[in-house]
Formats: C-alpha cells, sequence, structure tokens
C-alpha cells in the first residue's frame, strides 16, 4: 500500500509488519522527515518493545531528522567509543557530522578509501554483543542508518533475543549464574580491535569494566533476559565468584546457548534503512564487509539506566 505525504505518519498508515522470526518486524508508513505525532510515536515504542527490533525503509534524513527519530525512543547520547578517541588525541571521523549524538561508522580510511582495518569496525567481522555494555549504565538500545552499502550486501546484520535463550536456557546453568556478575571488557571493540590508547591486559584482574548481572529485568516490560555483554580473546569477561577455569568453561556454554540460529533474525542492508534494537534484551552480530567497497553508517544510542538484576 502507498501513502502520499498527507497520509504518512497516521496511526491509519502505520503498520507492524513481523519478520516472522524471534525478533524483529518492519514498520511500514513512517517518513521520518516528517512531523511524528505523538500517538504515532507511541505506538513505535509499543512496537520496539514486542518485537526488539525495527526495521523502518526508504528514509531520506538529514543529521537532525535522524537524531529526533532517535529521540522517540530515548534520549540520545553520544558513543563511548568517541571518548577513546578524545582521550588518546586521536582522529574522530565522526567529528565532521557536528552531531555529537551521532557517530560515523565506516569501513574508511581518512582518505576515504574502503580499508580491511581501521581505528573503528573497519571490513571486519563484529562478533556478538551488546553496545557499550562495559559502562556503568549501558545504552537501553541503538540505530543504524544506512548512507553507503557495498553493492553485494555484504556486512549482513544479526539479530537475536535474549528473552528466549533466558526463558530456555537448561536448569543447571539457570542456577549457576542465578545472583551472579560477570565482568564487561572495555578493551577492545566489537570488531576485536584494542580501543585508542588502552593498554591490553594479561589476566582477567586486569580487565577494565563494570560487573553487570548476567541476568537482567527489562524496565518497561518487566521480562528477564540473558545479558552476555561482550566476551573477547583471553583475559575478557569472567564471571565473578569462580575460579578463572570454571568461568571460562561456564561463558563457553551460555554464549554458545546465546547465539543459537534459532533465536536469530539477519538483515540485508539498502541505502536508506534504519534500524533500531534494544540493548537490555538482543544482542547483535555482523559479517565481514567487502573491504573493496565503501560502507558507511550513521549510529546513535539512547541513554540507558544501571542494569537491573532478576
Amino acid at each position: 500500500m502507498i501513502f502520499s505525504a498527507a497520509q504518512t505518519n497516521t496511526l491509519e498508515s502505520f503498520e507492524v509488519v513481523p519478520t516472522g522470526a524471534p525478533v524483529g518486524a518492519e514498520i511500514l508508513g513512517l517518513d521520518f522527515s516528517l512531523p511524528l505525532p505523538a500517538a504515532v510515536a507511541q505506538a513505535l515504542v509499543g512496537a520496539w518493545h514486542e518485537h526488539l527490533v525495527l526495521l523502518i525503509r526508504n528514509q531520506a534524513m538529514t543529521s537532525w531528522h535522524y537524531l529526533a527519530a532517535a529521540s522517540v525512543f530515548g534520549k540520545p547520547q553520544p558513543g563511548a567509543l568517541r571518548q577513546y578517541f578524545a582521550q588518546a588525541g586521536q582522529y574522530d571521523p565522526s567529528a565532521a557530522l557536528g552531531v555529537p549524538e551521532i557517530t560515523i561508522l565506516s569501513n574508511l580510511d581518512p582518505d576515504g578509501n574502503p580499508v580491511q582495518s581501521n581505528a573503528g569496525l573497519g571490513s571486519e567481522e563484529v562478533v556478538w554483543h551488546s553496545d557499550n555494555s562495559y559502562i556503568d549504565e549501558p545504552p537501553a538500545g541503538s540505530t543504524l542508518y544506512a548512507q553507503e552499502i557495498p553493492s553485494d550486501g555484504s556486512g549482513r546484520t544479526s539479530f537475536n533475543n535474549q528473552y528466549l535463550a533466558f526463558e530456555e536456557l537448561p536448569d543447571e546453568l539457570r542456577a549457576a549464574i542465578a545472583g551472579r556478575r560477570s565482568k564487561q571488557d572495555a578493551t577492545r571493540n566489537s570488531a576485536g580491535v584494542l580501543r585508542p590508547g588502552v593498554t591490553l591486559p594479561t589476566r582477567p584482574q586486569e580487565v577494565p569494566g563494570p560487573m553487570h548481572p548476567l541476568v537482567r529485568k527489562h524496565p518497561a516490560t518487566g521480562k528477564k533476559a540473558l545479558f552476555l555483554g561482550r566476551r573477547r580473546v583471553w583475559p575478557s569477561q569472567y564471571i565473578e565468584g569462580y575460579s578463572n577455569g570454571e568461568s571460562e568453561a561456564l561463558l563457553d556454554r551460555l554464549w554458545a546457548h546465546a547465539t543459537q540460529d534459532k533465536y536469530a533474525w539477519t538483515h540485508v542492508w539498502q541505502v536508506g534503512d534504519m534500524l533500531v534494537w534494544d540493548n537490555r534484551c538482543a544482542m547483535h552480530y555482523r559479517e565481514p564487509v567487502n573491504n573493496t567497497e565503501r560502507r558507511v553508517m550513521w549510529r546513535s544510542q539512547f541513554h540507558g539506566e544501571a542494569v537491573i538484576a532478576a
């Protein structure tokens, strides 16, 4: 169904089309370059809480339109990576945009050429994780807006449902993590690259980052979700109260369970796509990107809260 501009952004035009997977829905009848009535914004947030990940296609937004769209889901905040560039006195590719709450994610070098590795995620594989779990109050959610996409569609992004992962957790694993917290590694980004100005740890005690509950309660839905956050090459994440060997073995089982294909949905990007996801109950993964073609995304995230132990 095609709507005119006058019919867009109304409750009549608003349509939720589930992916059919355990997570995700496409939203039809929205144009974020136009005003969004409060009732439609409320319906959008409701769909987000129900489906965890939302896809809105064919958007043509300025940076300020995009920031306003992100604001529907929470108060936008600068990504934690930007502070590492500032502290290390290194070039921040997002600075040119002039909006602190928007980060540019790309596979480009400072001259604008596509490369395999750069100071960000580059064209590397990005392992399963929750955004910025390494800060005291991780963001409630995040968004990506596609500016340039390789012609072969590489760089697909997958999301999974951690409500279901917790519900189907084997009894012995559930008992093993009851009331437990894990260290969230702040040293490396989602592609495993050491952050600017950070020293690589040599033992678990040197890993910077907060301890967060392994099972969290969502403040809006009240549901329990497995919250693994992030794990990099050892030494990295570990579970409080266990020996290193016990922690590693337990984490191996937890990550294998949480990242099963049956909990996931994969998105193939098109220019103009905007995705919004909930970091409190979904993790995400990016496959490697074709390093001979440009991939440029805008990213923002929303203020979260201290993780509520379930």
